[in-house]
């Protein structure tokens, strides 16, 4: 990849990337049955670098570009997706600090997470009300409740968090550490799929928020550049779906390669030879790749976006938004097909448990259910009829 803004050293690390997903993809089928926290897997991921990747280098990152956060991402999720979203979720609470955070906010959190190498957990959900700010002393709040969906949090340092606001019903966001007293997160993550990414509740029984830990209320306005946090957040996703497609895709062609049998009746010697297996590949490769280039494509358009910093207009982040959704449409499909053509490729051998091969359609199943793919296809849909852009939401 061509990138000016790409450090040198990020490009001699491309070998490196390779052996951590060799490593991740020798355990990730045992992995996923047995589920749990993986804090081996997330060690080997910081021992890489990986955690400072969309830190700005002027705090000591490596001030990547997006189109290789998400390559990086992708590649990941092509064998263990649930480990490539604790990465992508990394990236996101950095985002959130850059885009909601003072100056010396983001002095504080982004070179501290360099310097300690903090793994961030996710309590953002701003749907999920249950969670009460109550105003404290000294301009400070007071949290009770509950999160769930919290990404990350098990085994983090930091958490971002969302609380509702009674005052203004709207949520306020903030970045407190994971072991302040008051907290405690709750290993009850138990989903179909994406079994490690430790996404249980987190409880928060009166736990103290400093005033100089609040990011943003929201109340206040959003600038168009922090409303990119959204449009990052989905195309952690999408490309957690490429991934998927991808992975699904070279395991099939690796099982076929070592374990086709021809079907009786195909009049080929090799299963490799013959038309319907060929067809049904090259229908896998078609999708996967489909999803690859668009999601390469609205990369390209947020990096474009996001290097505009203040300047960037609402226009030109509508039309990110645009790409964004199309290419997670695509990205969508794609997982959950070649996640379940994998076993019309492979056969009726490729259902041993042992495989685990259904953890491609499980975990594509998990996180395409997280915002409907109607409202999305709506969306672009009514753009191609009245040529009106998506408006900033919290998932567009």
């Amino acid at each position: 990849m061509n990138d000016p803004r790409r450090p040198a050293a990020l490009d001699n690390d491309t070998a490196r990337l390779a052996a951590l997903a060799d490593t991740l993809r020798a355990s990730a089928a045992q992995r996923d049955l047995a589920g749990g926290h993986a804090a081996r897997e997330k060690q080997l991921i910081a021992d890489a670098g990986l955690l400072t990747l969309a830190v700005p280098r002027e705090f000591g990152g490596d001030g990547a570009s997006w189109p290789h956060i998400y390559e990086t991402i992708r590649t990941l999720a092509r064998v263990d997706s649930a480990l490539a979203h604790l990465l992508g979720f990394e990236a996101l609470q950095v985002v959130s600090v850059d885009v909601w955070g003072n100056a010396a906010q983001r002095e504080r959190y982004l070179r501290g997470t360099v310097e300690n190498r903090w793994w961030w957990g996710n309590a953002v959900n701003p749907l999920d009300t249950r969670l009460v700010a109550q105003p404290g002393a000294d301009g400070c709040v007071r949290l009770f409740g509950k999160k769930g969906f919290c990404s990350g949090t098990y085994g983090s340092q930091m958490m971002t968090i969302s609380a509702h606001d009674p005052a203004t019903g709207k949520p306020i966001f903030a970045v407190v550490p994971t072991t302040r007293a008051g907290i405690t997160v709750h290993d009850d993550w138990d989903p179909i799929g994406q079994r490690q990414t430790d996404s249980g509740t987190v409880s928060f029984d009166d736990v103290e928020v400093r005033a100089d830990e609040v990011l943003h209320r929201s109340e206040t306005p959003p600038r168009p550049r922090a409303t990119l946090r959204t449009l990052v957040s989905q195309l952690v996703l999408t490309n957690l779906f490429v991934g998927i497609a991808e992975g699904a895709l070279e395991e099939a062609r690796q099982y076929v390669l070592e374990n086709g049998r021809p079907w009786v009746n195909s009049g080929v010697a090799q299963a490799i030879d013959d038309p319907y297996l060929q067809q049904r590949f090259g229908e896998m490769r078609v999708s996967s790749l489909s999803a690859a280039l668009l999601a390469d494509r609205a990369a390209g358009l947020l990096d474009d976006a996001w290097n505009r910093g203040e300047s960037l207009d609402a226009a030109t982040r509508a039309t990110v938004a645009l790409a964004v959704s199309e290419a997670k449409i695509v990205a969508h499909r794609a997982a959950l097909q070649v996640g379940e053509q994998l076993f019309d490729a492979c056969g009726a051998r490729s259902t041993n448990a042992a495989l685990a091969f259904d953890r491609f359609w499980r975990n594509a199943r998990v996180h395409t259910l997280h915002d409907p793919l109607d409202y999305r296809v709506r969306d672009v849909g009514r753009y191609v009829l009245t040529r009106d852009l998506p408006e900033p939401t919290l998932y567009t």
